[in-house]
């Protein structure tokens, strides 16, 4: 049995790539001034400075109020699925694979019954035409 929090990487914390698609959000890929229409290179360098803190401050925060309480829900969530796979649908495929099997036997035997024969007569019927 794993202890909990034994494999967290806290340097790579998206090693498969669930949240590639946010890449990492830098103030060159929001704001971009053209040629022609720039503003002061002070006022720049600090809009960058700004949106690069600003951004980590109010991601943490929402991660400090909301992170863990978030997490356990899904977790809970995922413990929900679990259950029913385990306790419910996984019983009712064992059901339905019984209840199909006693119906391939049912449509077996119909068709060994009443269509073989049938199927063999032409056989021999057609195998005439052969000679």
């Amino acid at each position: 049995m794993k202890t909990i929090g034994s494999d967290i990487d806290l340097v790579e914390r998206d090693p498969n790539g669930i949240n590639s698609h946010l890449g990492t959000l830098h103030f060159n890929d929001v704001f971009g001034e053209p040629d022609g229409v720039h503003s002061i290179d002070c006022v720049w360098k600090l809009s960058a400075k700004c949106f690069d803190c600003w951004k980590l401050l109010c991601y943490n925060i929402l991660t400090i109020f909301y992170g863990v309480c978030i997490a356990a829900e899904w977790g809970c969530e995922f413990a929900v699925i679990a259950f029913y796979h385990i306790w419910i649908i996984s019983p009712c495929m064992k059901i339905f694979e019984i209840n199909c099997g006693i119906c391939q036997r049912i449509y077996s035997t119909c068709v060994n019954c009443c269509i073989v024969p049938w199927c063999e007569a032409f056989g021999s019927l057609f195998s005439a035409f052969k000679k």
